[in-house]
Protein backbone atom coordinates (compact mmCIF):
# COMPACT_ATOMS: atom_id res chain seq x y z
CA UNK A 1 0.00 0.00 0.00
CA UNK A 2 1.43 3.11 -0.71
CA UNK A 3 1.95 5.42 2.33
CA UNK A 4 2.12 9.17 2.16
CA UNK A 5 1.91 11.69 4.99
CA UNK A 6 -0.36 14.31 4.04
CA UNK A 7 0.27 18.02 4.98
CA UNK A 8 -2.41 19.62 7.59
CA UNK A 9 -3.88 21.51 5.03
CA UNK A 10 -4.65 18.23 3.24
CA UNK A 11 -6.13 16.45 5.33
CA UNK A 12 -8.42 19.42 6.07
CA UNK A 13 -9.45 19.55 2.53
CA UNK A 14 -10.05 15.81 2.16
CA UNK A 15 -12.21 16.81 5.27
CA UNK A 16 -14.54 18.80 3.87
CA UNK A 17 -16.56 19.86 6.58
CA UNK A 18 -14.96 17.86 9.00
CA UNK A 19 -15.54 17.52 12.40
CA UNK A 20 -15.94 14.76 15.76
CA UNK A 21 -19.35 16.01 17.41
CA UNK A 22 -20.85 14.84 20.59
CA UNK A 23 -24.44 14.60 19.13
CA UNK A 24 -27.27 12.26 21.01
CA UNK A 25 -28.45 11.06 16.89
CA UNK A 26 -31.66 11.13 15.55
CA UNK A 27 -34.27 8.66 16.38
CA UNK A 28 -34.05 5.40 13.85
CA UNK A 29 -35.59 2.73 12.93
CA UNK A 30 -34.37 -0.42 12.91
CA UNK A 31 -33.36 -1.82 9.43
CA UNK A 32 -33.76 -5.18 8.25
CA UNK A 33 -30.52 -5.69 6.62
CA UNK A 34 -26.78 -4.13 5.07
CA UNK A 35 -23.82 -4.19 3.94
CA UNK A 36 -20.74 -2.49 4.57
CA UNK A 37 -17.55 -1.77 2.50
CA UNK A 38 -14.79 -0.40 4.21
CA UNK A 39 -11.25 0.70 2.92
CA UNK A 40 -8.09 2.53 4.50
CA UNK A 41 -7.04 5.22 1.56
CA UNK A 42 -4.22 6.17 3.10
CA UNK A 43 -1.85 6.07 6.34
CA UNK A 44 0.79 7.44 8.08
CA UNK A 45 2.65 6.82 10.98
CA UNK A 46 0.43 6.88 13.64
CA UNK A 47 -2.69 7.36 11.42
CA UNK A 48 -4.61 6.72 8.30
CA UNK A 49 -7.97 7.92 6.59
CA UNK A 50 -10.85 5.79 5.96
CA UNK A 51 -13.72 5.42 4.24
CA UNK A 52 -17.20 3.29 4.87
CA UNK A 53 -20.02 3.49 1.91
CA UNK A 54 -23.06 1.54 4.02
CA UNK A 55 -25.95 0.11 1.75
CA UNK A 56 -29.35 -0.20 3.36
CA UNK A 57 -30.82 -3.51 2.37
CA UNK A 58 -33.51 -3.52 4.26
CA UNK A 59 -36.47 -1.21 4.18
CA UNK A 60 -36.64 2.07 3.37
CA UNK A 61 -35.04 4.23 6.88
CA UNK A 62 -35.55 8.25 7.77
CA UNK A 63 -32.93 8.54 10.22
CA UNK A 64 -30.30 6.23 10.92
CA UNK A 65 -26.37 5.64 12.64
CA UNK A 66 -23.82 3.04 11.86
CA UNK A 67 -22.25 1.87 14.47
CA UNK A 68 -18.61 -0.43 14.85
CA UNK A 69 -15.76 -0.86 17.22
CA UNK A 70 -12.33 -1.00 16.79
CA UNK A 71 -10.28 -3.57 18.14
CA UNK A 72 -6.95 -1.58 18.93
CA UNK A 73 -7.37 1.78 20.45
CA UNK A 74 -7.78 3.68 17.12
CA UNK A 75 -9.78 7.17 17.98
CA UNK A 76 -11.60 9.14 14.85
CA UNK A 77 -10.71 13.00 14.93
CA UNK A 78 -12.48 14.17 12.18
CA UNK A 79 -15.06 12.81 9.95
CA UNK A 80 -17.57 13.95 6.72
CA UNK A 81 -20.83 13.38 5.90
CA UNK A 82 -22.02 12.56 9.42
CA UNK A 83 -21.42 13.29 12.42
CA UNK A 84 -19.40 11.14 14.79
CA UNK A 85 -19.31 10.14 18.73
CA UNK A 86 -17.08 8.02 20.20
CA UNK A 87 -17.14 5.94 23.81
CA UNK A 88 -14.28 3.50 24.34
CA UNK A 89 -13.52 1.35 21.05
CA UNK A 90 -17.18 1.84 20.10
CA UNK A 91 -17.82 4.65 17.33
CA UNK A 92 -21.55 6.04 16.43
CA UNK A 93 -22.03 8.14 13.38
CA UNK A 94 -25.73 9.68 12.93
CA UNK A 95 -26.49 10.78 9.85
CA UNK A 96 -26.49 14.70 8.54
CA UNK A 97 -29.79 16.30 6.86
CA UNK A 98 -28.58 15.25 3.59
CA UNK A 99 -28.36 11.67 3.94
CA UNK A 100 -30.89 11.07 6.19
CA UNK A 101 -33.04 8.93 3.85
CA UNK A 102 -32.21 5.66 2.67
CA UNK A 103 -34.54 4.22 0.39
CA UNK A 104 -33.93 0.32 -0.06
CA UNK A 105 -30.78 -0.07 -1.82
CA UNK A 106 -29.26 3.28 -1.61
CA UNK A 107 -26.34 3.57 0.28
CA UNK A 108 -24.20 6.72 2.06
CA UNK A 109 -20.85 7.04 2.09
CA UNK A 110 -18.88 8.75 5.47
CA UNK A 111 -15.15 9.50 5.38
CA UNK A 112 -12.96 9.74 8.64
CA UNK A 113 -9.43 10.71 10.28
CA UNK A 114 -8.29 8.65 12.84
CA UNK A 115 -5.38 8.08 15.40
CA UNK A 116 -3.66 4.55 15.34
CA UNK A 117 -3.44 2.09 13.31
CA UNK A 118 -4.66 0.29 10.26
CA UNK A 119 -5.29 -2.99 11.92
CA UNK A 120 -7.67 -4.95 12.73
CA UNK A 121 -9.92 -4.27 10.15
CA UNK A 122 -13.68 -3.67 12.35
CA UNK A 123 -16.41 -6.29 11.98
CA UNK A 124 -19.00 -5.30 13.69
CA UNK A 125 -20.89 -2.32 11.31
CA UNK A 126 -24.74 -2.66 12.50
CA UNK A 127 -27.20 -0.30 11.18
CA UNK A 128 -28.93 0.62 13.19
CA UNK A 129 -29.14 -1.63 15.50
CA UNK A 130 -29.34 -4.81 12.52
CA UNK A 131 -25.75 -6.24 11.79
CA UNK A 132 -24.05 -5.39 8.34
CA UNK A 133 -23.81 -8.99 7.25
CA UNK A 134 -24.41 -8.18 3.09
CA UNK A 135 -27.81 -10.07 3.48
CA UNK A 136 -31.07 -9.71 4.77
CA UNK A 137 -33.20 -11.87 7.46
CA UNK A 138 -35.61 -13.57 6.34
CA UNK A 139 -38.79 -12.06 7.69
CA UNK A 140 -40.91 -13.07 10.51
CA UNK A 141 -44.35 -14.36 9.11
CA UNK A 142 -46.27 -13.84 12.02
CA UNK A 143 -44.76 -10.21 13.24
CA UNK A 144 -48.47 -8.51 11.70
CA UNK A 145 -50.37 -11.57 12.19
CA UNK A 146 -52.56 -12.40 15.43
CA UNK A 147 -52.23 -16.33 15.32
CA UNK A 148 -54.57 -18.58 17.18
CA UNK A 149 -53.78 -22.25 17.62
CA UNK A 150 -50.68 -24.58 18.02
CA UNK A 151 -48.30 -22.92 15.68
CA UNK A 152 -44.55 -22.94 15.60
CA UNK A 153 -42.65 -19.52 15.48
CA UNK A 154 -41.47 -20.34 11.76
CA UNK A 155 -45.54 -21.22 11.23
CA UNK A 156 -45.55 -24.52 10.97
CA UNK A 157 -48.74 -26.27 12.18
CA UNK A 158 -50.40 -29.41 12.32
CA UNK A 159 -53.70 -29.06 14.33
CA UNK A 160 -56.91 -28.40 12.98
CA UNK A 161 -58.65 -25.21 13.20
CA UNK A 162 -55.86 -23.23 13.28
CA UNK A 163 -56.27 -19.43 11.60
CA UNK A 164 -54.16 -16.42 11.07
CA UNK A 165 -55.75 -12.70 11.21
CA UNK A 166 -54.42 -9.15 9.60
CA UNK A 167 -55.10 -5.92 8.56
CA UNK A 168 -54.15 -4.27 5.51
CA UNK A 169 -54.76 -1.29 3.26
CA UNK A 170 -54.94 -1.38 -0.27
CA UNK A 171 -56.94 -3.30 -3.31
CA UNK A 172 -55.52 -6.75 -2.57
CA UNK A 173 -53.98 -9.39 -0.51
CA UNK A 174 -51.68 -12.40 -0.88
CA UNK A 175 -52.12 -15.11 1.17
CA UNK A 176 -48.23 -16.84 1.48
CA UNK A 177 -48.77 -21.01 2.23
CA UNK A 178 -46.71 -23.77 1.64
CA UNK A 179 -49.21 -26.90 2.20
CA UNK A 180 -50.13 -29.78 -0.44
CA UNK A 181 -52.33 -31.54 2.05
CA UNK A 182 -55.02 -29.32 3.58
CA UNK A 183 -57.83 -27.09 2.73
CA UNK A 184 -58.09 -23.59 3.54
CA UNK A 185 -60.91 -20.64 3.79
CA UNK A 186 -59.74 -17.46 2.92
CA UNK A 187 -62.20 -14.46 4.47
CA UNK A 188 -62.40 -10.94 3.71
CA UNK A 189 -63.76 -8.41 6.22
CA UNK A 190 -65.95 -11.51 7.21
CA UNK A 191 -66.60 -13.56 3.58
CA UNK A 192 -65.16 -16.55 2.91
CA UNK A 193 -63.81 -15.22 -0.93
CA UNK A 194 -61.72 -18.80 -1.33
CA UNK A 195 -61.40 -22.37 -0.61
CA UNK A 196 -58.00 -23.02 -1.62
CA UNK A 197 -57.58 -27.23 -1.81
CA UNK A 198 -54.29 -28.82 -1.10
CA UNK A 199 -52.50 -25.00 -2.79
CA UNK A 200 -49.17 -26.07 -2.48
CA UNK A 201 -46.36 -23.40 -2.55
CA UNK A 202 -48.14 -20.37 -3.47
CA UNK A 203 -49.36 -17.26 -3.34
CA UNK A 204 -53.04 -16.86 -2.99
CA UNK A 205 -54.19 -13.30 -4.28
CA UNK A 206 -57.14 -11.36 -3.82
CA UNK A 207 -57.40 -9.03 -6.00
CA UNK A 208 -59.92 -5.95 -7.12
CA UNK A 209 -61.04 -4.78 -3.09
CA UNK A 210 -62.08 -1.47 -2.58
CA UNK A 211 -59.16 0.80 -1.63
CA UNK A 212 -59.54 0.91 1.85
CA UNK A 213 -58.48 -0.87 5.02
CA UNK A 214 -59.75 -4.23 5.12
CA UNK A 215 -59.50 -7.83 7.69
CA UNK A 216 -58.22 -11.15 6.03
CA UNK A 217 -58.73 -14.20 8.30
CA UNK A 218 -57.16 -17.78 7.00
CA UNK A 219 -58.35 -20.73 8.54
CA UNK A 220 -57.28 -24.61 8.22
CA UNK A 221 -60.89 -26.31 7.37
CA UNK A 222 -58.64 -29.93 7.83
CA UNK A 223 -56.98 -32.49 9.85
CA UNK A 224 -53.64 -33.09 9.04
CA UNK A 225 -51.97 -35.37 11.52
CA UNK A 226 -48.37 -36.34 9.99
CA UNK A 227 -48.15 -33.32 7.36
CA UNK A 228 -47.59 -29.90 9.03
CA UNK A 229 -48.84 -26.81 6.88
CA UNK A 230 -46.49 -23.44 6.57
CA UNK A 231 -47.86 -19.95 6.58
CA UNK A 232 -45.97 -17.50 4.91
CA UNK A 233 -47.95 -14.31 5.67
CA UNK A 234 -49.91 -11.42 4.59
CA UNK A 235 -48.55 -9.46 1.08
CA UNK A 236 -50.52 -6.36 0.26
CA UNK A 237 -50.76 -5.59 -3.19
CA UNK A 238 -48.80 -2.76 -5.24
CA UNK A 239 -49.88 0.54 -3.04
CA UNK A 240 -51.02 -0.75 -0.28
CA UNK A 241 -49.46 -1.83 2.80
CA UNK A 242 -49.98 -4.60 5.59
CA UNK A 243 -51.15 -2.97 9.21
CA UNK A 244 -50.39 -4.14 12.86
CA UNK A 245 -51.91 -7.05 13.63
CA UNK A 246 -55.86 -7.49 15.18
CA UNK A 247 -55.74 -7.32 18.81
CA UNK A 248 -56.34 -10.32 20.25
CA UNK A 249 -59.76 -11.57 21.99
CA UNK A 250 -59.93 -11.07 25.34
CA UNK A 251 -61.99 -14.48 25.86
CA UNK A 252 -60.44 -17.77 24.86
CA UNK A 253 -61.84 -21.12 24.93
CA UNK A 254 -59.98 -24.51 24.22
CA UNK A 255 -61.80 -27.37 23.02
CA UNK A 256 -59.98 -31.28 23.26
CA UNK A 257 -61.05 -34.37 21.47
CA UNK A 258 -61.72 -36.33 18.85
CA UNK A 259 -63.63 -36.45 15.34
CA UNK A 260 -66.46 -35.15 16.78
CA UNK A 261 -64.55 -32.10 17.87
CA UNK A 262 -62.93 -31.73 14.28
CA UNK A 263 -65.54 -31.56 12.28
CA UNK A 264 -64.64 -34.58 11.01
CA UNK A 265 -66.79 -35.03 7.40
CA UNK A 266 -69.59 -31.88 8.69
CA UNK A 267 -70.35 -30.65 4.96
CA UNK A 268 -71.56 -33.80 3.84
CA UNK A 269 -75.67 -34.80 3.62
CA UNK A 270 -74.40 -38.59 2.97
CA UNK A 271 -73.17 -40.84 5.71
CA UNK A 272 -71.53 -43.06 3.04
CA UNK A 273 -68.89 -39.71 1.16
CA UNK A 274 -66.64 -41.84 -1.09
CA UNK A 275 -68.74 -40.81 -4.08
CA UNK A 276 -68.58 -37.32 -2.79
CA UNK A 277 -64.99 -36.16 -2.30
CA UNK A 278 -64.59 -38.21 0.59
CA UNK A 279 -63.95 -37.11 4.53
CA UNK A 280 -60.90 -34.39 3.69
CA UNK A 281 -63.09 -32.49 1.48
CA UNK A 282 -66.30 -32.80 3.30
CA UNK A 283 -64.41 -31.30 6.13
CA UNK A 284 -64.27 -27.73 7.93
CA UNK A 285 -63.23 -27.22 11.19
CA UNK A 286 -64.13 -23.36 11.13
CA UNK A 287 -68.18 -25.09 10.87
CA UNK A 288 -67.77 -27.16 13.97
CA UNK A 289 -69.25 -26.80 16.94
CA UNK A 290 -66.32 -25.15 19.27
CA UNK A 291 -65.64 -23.06 16.17
CA UNK A 292 -69.49 -22.03 16.36
CA UNK A 293 -69.72 -21.36 19.39
CA UNK A 294 -66.17 -19.23 20.23
CA UNK A 295 -67.20 -16.91 17.18
CA UNK A 296 -70.48 -16.26 18.75
CA UNK A 297 -69.04 -15.28 22.14
CA UNK A 298 -66.08 -13.04 20.18
CA UNK A 299 -63.82 -15.98 22.10
CA UNK A 300 -60.66 -16.96 20.62
CA UNK A 301 -60.33 -21.12 20.17
CA UNK A 302 -58.20 -23.36 19.76
CA UNK A 303 -59.17 -27.04 18.69
CA UNK A 304 -57.19 -29.35 19.35
CA UNK A 305 -58.81 -32.67 18.29
CA UNK A 306 -57.52 -35.80 16.61
CA UNK A 307 -59.69 -38.22 15.35
CA UNK A 308 -59.96 -42.07 15.99
CA UNK A 309 -58.50 -40.68 19.59
CA UNK A 310 -59.50 -42.14 22.79
CA UNK A 311 -58.43 -41.16 26.30
CA UNK A 312 -56.92 -44.84 26.69
CA UNK A 313 -58.30 -46.41 23.85
CA UNK A 314 -58.35 -45.79 20.26
CA UNK A 315 -61.42 -46.68 17.54
CA UNK A 316 -61.66 -50.76 17.61
CA UNK A 317 -58.41 -51.10 19.38
CA UNK A 318 -55.75 -49.59 16.58
CA UNK A 319 -52.10 -48.12 17.23
CA UNK A 320 -52.25 -49.90 21.05
CA UNK A 321 -50.37 -48.02 23.41
CA UNK A 322 -51.01 -44.56 22.12
CA UNK A 323 -53.69 -42.67 22.84
CA UNK A 324 -54.99 -38.60 22.73
CA UNK A 325 -52.72 -38.35 25.75
CA UNK A 326 -49.74 -39.04 23.84
CA UNK A 327 -49.78 -36.37 21.06
CA UNK A 328 -51.35 -33.54 23.95
CA UNK A 329 -48.51 -31.94 24.49
CA UNK A 330 -47.45 -31.23 20.96
CA UNK A 331 -47.33 -28.45 18.31
CA UNK A 332 -46.50 -30.49 15.79
CA UNK A 333 -48.07 -34.14 15.83
CA UNK A 334 -46.04 -35.53 13.33
CA UNK A 335 -42.10 -35.12 15.65
CA UNK A 336 -42.35 -37.20 18.54
CA UNK A 337 -41.00 -36.06 21.49
CA UNK A 338 -42.38 -32.46 20.53
CA UNK A 339 -43.50 -29.71 22.82
CA UNK A 340 -46.03 -27.29 22.47
CA UNK A 341 -44.53 -24.12 24.41
CA UNK A 342 -47.53 -22.41 25.43
CA UNK A 343 -47.30 -18.43 25.38
CA UNK A 344 -48.15 -16.36 28.06
CA UNK A 345 -51.22 -15.19 26.77
CA UNK A 346 -53.11 -18.11 26.04
CA UNK A 347 -55.05 -18.47 29.01
CA UNK A 348 -58.50 -20.37 27.88
CA UNK A 349 -61.00 -19.69 30.98
CA UNK A 350 -62.92 -22.61 29.53
CA UNK A 351 -61.29 -25.51 28.12
CA UNK A 352 -63.71 -28.19 26.52
CA UNK A 353 -62.91 -32.19 26.72
CA UNK A 354 -65.00 -34.49 24.41
CA UNK A 355 -62.95 -38.35 24.96
CA UNK A 356 -64.42 -41.14 24.97
CA UNK A 357 -66.57 -41.48 22.03
CA UNK A 358 -63.37 -43.95 20.95
CA UNK A 359 -62.86 -45.93 24.15
CA UNK A 360 -66.35 -47.59 24.02
CA UNK A 361 -67.74 -46.95 20.21
CA UNK A 362 -66.69 -51.06 19.43
CA UNK A 363 -66.23 -53.97 21.24
CA UNK A 364 -63.26 -55.01 22.79
CA UNK A 365 -61.13 -57.20 20.91
CA UNK A 366 -58.90 -60.17 22.07
CA UNK A 367 -55.64 -60.01 23.33
CA UNK A 368 -56.32 -56.04 23.94
CA UNK A 369 -54.73 -54.85 27.49
CA UNK A 370 -58.16 -54.77 28.76
CA UNK A 371 -59.51 -58.16 30.03
CA UNK A 372 -63.33 -56.48 30.47
CA UNK A 373 -65.21 -53.67 30.43
CA UNK A 374 -64.90 -52.88 33.50
CA UNK A 375 -61.31 -52.62 33.30
CA UNK A 376 -61.05 -50.42 30.61
CA UNK A 377 -63.89 -47.98 32.55
CA UNK A 378 -61.66 -47.81 35.62
CA UNK A 379 -58.21 -47.50 33.38
CA UNK A 380 -60.43 -44.61 31.42
CA UNK A 381 -61.34 -42.86 34.67
CA UNK A 382 -58.39 -43.03 36.12
CA UNK A 383 -56.39 -41.38 32.68
CA UNK A 384 -59.28 -38.72 32.82
CA UNK A 385 -58.36 -37.78 36.57
CA UNK A 386 -54.85 -37.33 35.11
CA UNK A 387 -55.70 -35.66 32.18
CA UNK A 388 -57.54 -33.44 34.48
CA UNK A 389 -54.67 -32.90 36.75
CA UNK A 390 -52.65 -31.69 33.53
CA UNK A 391 -54.70 -29.08 32.41
CA UNK A 392 -55.33 -27.66 36.30
CA UNK A 393 -51.59 -27.23 36.46
CA UNK A 394 -51.31 -25.78 33.13
CA UNK A 395 -54.20 -23.32 33.02
CA UNK A 396 -54.98 -22.66 36.94
CA UNK A 397 -57.83 -22.86 39.34
CA UNK A 398 -59.74 -20.30 37.48
CA UNK A 399 -60.34 -22.09 34.13
CA UNK A 400 -63.50 -24.17 33.95
CA UNK A 401 -63.71 -27.46 32.38
CA UNK A 402 -66.34 -29.14 30.47
CA UNK A 403 -66.39 -32.69 30.70
CA UNK A 404 -68.27 -33.32 27.87
CA UNK A 405 -70.67 -36.52 26.49
CA UNK A 406 -72.91 -36.70 23.33
CA UNK A 407 -74.70 -39.92 24.40
CA UNK A 408 -77.65 -39.92 26.89
CA UNK A 409 -76.23 -43.00 28.68
CA UNK A 410 -73.94 -45.79 28.83
CA UNK A 411 -70.74 -46.76 29.71
CA UNK A 412 -68.84 -43.43 28.24
CA UNK A 413 -71.59 -41.54 30.21
CA UNK A 414 -71.31 -42.98 33.34
CA UNK A 415 -67.86 -43.06 33.69
CA UNK A 416 -67.47 -38.88 32.60
CA UNK A 417 -70.18 -38.36 34.92
CA UNK A 418 -68.20 -40.36 37.76
CA UNK A 419 -64.97 -38.47 36.95
CA UNK A 420 -66.62 -35.04 37.55
CA UNK A 421 -68.21 -36.17 40.65
CA UNK A 422 -64.81 -37.42 42.24
CA UNK A 423 -63.51 -34.63 41.05
CA UNK A 424 -66.21 -32.45 42.62
CA UNK A 425 -65.85 -34.36 46.00
CA UNK A 426 -62.30 -33.13 45.99
CA UNK A 427 -62.87 -29.88 45.86
CA UNK A 428 -62.47 -28.79 42.83
CA UNK A 429 -66.11 -27.08 41.40
CA UNK A 430 -64.38 -25.91 38.09
CA UNK A 431 -64.80 -29.09 36.76
CA UNK A 432 -68.44 -29.84 35.22
CA UNK A 433 -70.07 -32.45 33.73
CA UNK A 434 -72.37 -31.40 30.14
CA UNK A 435 -74.14 -34.28 28.41
CA UNK A 436 -75.21 -32.71 25.03
CA UNK A 437 -77.24 -36.00 23.82
CA UNK A 438 -80.29 -34.13 21.54
CA UNK A 439 -82.91 -36.38 19.66
CA UNK A 440 -82.85 -33.85 17.01
CA UNK A 441 -78.63 -34.75 16.16
CA UNK A 442 -78.91 -36.40 12.88
CA UNK A 443 -75.49 -38.09 12.40
CA UNK A 444 -75.82 -37.15 8.48
CA UNK A 445 -71.89 -36.34 8.46
CA UNK A 446 -69.24 -38.55 6.79
CA UNK A 447 -69.55 -42.05 8.71
CA UNK A 448 -72.26 -41.60 11.08
CA UNK A 449 -70.49 -37.79 12.27
CA UNK A 450 -72.42 -34.88 13.22
CA UNK A 451 -73.97 -32.48 10.04
CA UNK A 452 -73.44 -29.18 9.58
CA UNK A 453 -76.34 -28.80 10.94
CA UNK A 454 -75.67 -30.71 14.14
CA UNK A 455 -72.73 -28.60 14.80
CA UNK A 456 -74.92 -25.47 14.57
CA UNK A 457 -77.50 -27.55 16.91
CA UNK A 458 -74.86 -28.06 19.90
CA UNK A 459 -72.75 -24.74 18.98
CA UNK A 460 -76.37 -23.19 20.69
CA UNK A 461 -76.85 -25.56 23.15
CA UNK A 462 -72.75 -25.19 24.56
CA UNK A 463 -73.45 -21.15 24.26
CA UNK A 464 -76.31 -21.54 26.58
CA UNK A 465 -74.44 -23.97 28.90
CA UNK A 466 -71.56 -21.49 29.21
CA UNK A 467 -74.17 -18.61 29.66
CA UNK A 468 -75.36 -20.77 33.38
CA UNK A 469 -71.39 -20.61 34.52
CA UNK A 470 -69.59 -18.01 36.40
CA UNK A 471 -66.57 -17.62 33.73
CA UNK A 472 -65.59 -14.33 35.20
CA UNK A 473 -65.28 -12.88 31.56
Amino acid sequence: MHRLKPTAAAVLTAALTAAVTISAGPPAQAATGCRVAYQVTNEWQGGFIASVDVTNLGDAVDGWHLTWSFGAGQSVTQLWNGTARQSGAQVTVDNVAYNARLATGASAGVGFVATGATTPVPSDFALNGTACTGSTPAPDPLAQVHTAGRVTATGRYTWPGVYFEGRFRGTGVGVVLNDAVNDYDVQVDGTTVATLVTPGRTTHWVRNLSNAEHRVRLVKRTESTYAAGEFGGFVAADGGAVLTKPAARSRQIEFIGDSLTAGYGNLSTTRDCSANGGVTRNTNTDLSFGALAARALNADYQVNAFSGLGMVRNYNGHSAGTSYRTYYDRALLNVDGDVWQKPASWQPRVVVVGLGTNDFSTALNPGEQWPTQDSLVAAYKTAYQGFLDKLRTRYGAGTTIVASVPEASGAFADAVRQVVQDRTGQGDARVRYWNYADPAIDRLGCDWHFSARDHRLIATKLGDYLAGLSLGW
